[in-house]
């Protein structure tokens, strides 16, 4: 409704009780209409989602921004549960599978003296990420680029990082073929994880885990979010010793796991 009527956040409050113009309502019954009848998400009729207070650009290009990793990055330097699994020498992080770039910017505000990468297959999703560092004006510590998954990191002259941070596509299956009109409006590729021949979503995440050692100082940690996906992934790296991180949606959506285990169970 702001949006339609071109009313930013900080402006509700005062103009909470101001009655709407004929042309106004019409403009705001217009979009909820729109909303409703094509089934996009409001995020795309409006160019915009907001990830832990942070504005970021969103179209069709990306995935909708909703990581709860954001919530680990947003507490912010030396008040959050990740920092524990941080030390005070983490200077270098990775934004892998990035999208519009939103946890690599939250990352860069939350913690002022890293350099941030971030990388992601999409060259169209790049596009949208590389209009949010500079919407957030940190190209100066923000460096975005193209690689398929850790691929081209090296090649790059990249990294090694201290953490790793990736909400990859996990979605298994089974639950691609149910999904709402809604998510099927989005990118395929940022949420389908059967990109080997398997079921289980967890396709991508093997790679990832296979590669990320390398990719990881002796300090350096990777956080993954796998969302509903905790039974498949334990099923899958069942050897694999990971701690999970209580986020709003519960414990079992993100881990974390440290370069010295992924390097103990490669």
């Amino acid at each position: 409704m702001l949006h339609a009527l071109s009313i930013g956040f900080d402006e509700l409050e005062p103009q909470a009780h101001r009655v709407l113009t004929v042309e106004e309502d019409s403009r705001a019954v217009a979009l909820v209409t729109e909303r409703i009848d094509s089934r996009r998400p409001a995020a795309y009729l409006t160019g915009e989602a907001w990830l832990q207070n942070v504005p970021f650009t969103v179209d069709e290009r990306v995935i909708i921004p909703r990581s709860f990793i954001a919530e680990l990055l947003a507490d912010g330097e030396g008040t959050g549960l990740l920092d524990a699994w941080l030390s005070d020498q983490t200077s270098r992080v990775l934004d892998l599978c990035t999208g519009n770039g939103s946890l690599a910017v939250i990352a860069a505000l939350a913690y002022p003296d890293v350099q941030v990468d971030a990388c992601d297959l999409s060259e169209p999703a790049l596009e949208v990420a590389r209009i949010n560092v500079e919407r957030h004006r940190l190209g100066d510590r923000v460096q975005v680029f193209a690689s398929d998954l850790l691929d081209s990191v090296s090649a790059l002259g990249r990294g090694p990082y201290d953490l790793i941070v990736c909400n990859p596509p996990y979605v298994n299956a089974r639950s691609m073929q149910g999904l709402p009109p809604e998510f099927l409006a989005e990118p395929r590729l940022a949420l389908d994880g059967n990109t080997g021949g398997n079921e289980d979503g967890m396709d991508l995440i093997r790679r990832i885990l296979a590669g990320a050692p390398a990719h990881l100082t002796d300090i350096g940690v990777l956080v993954l979010e796998v969302g509903h996906e905790r039974p498949h992934f334990e099923h899958a790296f069942r050897r694999l010793e990971v701690a999970w991180l209580e986020t709003s949606g519960g414990e079992d959506q993100v881990l974390v796991v440290t370069a010295a285990e992924l390097r103990r169970w490669w």
